[in-house]
């Protein structure tokens, strides 16, 4: 309960001055008398020797060489020679790094400056004229073609009309040898 006519306390009471804070550890070494004394250095640990996969396209290609066609036959031959892939294709610190030119950079190449010259004279502006002004000759010439009506019979005699024909008095048959 809270002391009569006092405010309550919103704080744990600390330890004394011979109070250590934190876990303490009981060194296993005898510390620095020890670590000059001696040199006990750490044993390396052997690599787990570890099963590599089968080369199949090697076993592959000596079963076809030896005559062997079927499932069956390629089974029995895998048994009998069991050819596993070589450690260094595996190991990617034994790989060779590639071969690049001795000029080469990695990276993005920057993008071209934009030249001052040609923005302050507006060539990019008279580029553009010059593009809209083909494009407006090219629907010109499309319209005139569209305009262009396909010429029929009539419309060509119209244009064209036949010659009439010079007109002759009849005669009697008889009388046209006369």
């Amino acid at each position: 309960q809270a002391e009569l006519g006092k405010p309550q306390r919103n704080c744990y009471t600390l330890p004394g001055f011979d109070f250590s804070y934190g876990l303490y550890t009981h060194r296993t070494d005898g510390g620095v008398p020890e670590a000059i004394g001696h040199w006990n250095t750490v044993k390396p640990r052997t690599a787990l020797v570890q099963k590599m996969p089968r080369d199949f396209i090697t076993m592959n290609r000596g079963a076809l060489k030896a005559g062997y066609t079927t499932a069956h036959e390629f089974n029995l031959y895998y048994k009998a020679k069991d050819i596993r892939r070589k450690d260094d294709e595996y190991s990617r610190f034994k790989r060779c790094p590639p071969k690049v030119p001795a000029d080469f950079t990695y990276g993005i190449t920057a993008r071209p400056c934009t030249p001052l010259f040609d923005l302050l004279q507006h060539k990019y502006k008279e580029l553009w004229m010059e593009q809209q002004r083909a494009l407006t000759a090219a629907q010109r010439i499309e319209k005139k073609k569209k305009d262009k009506v396909c010429e029929t019979r009539t419309t060509f005699l119209r244009k064209h009309p036949v010659p009439a024909k010079e007109e002759s008095f009849w005669h009697l048959p008889r009388l046209e040898k006369v």
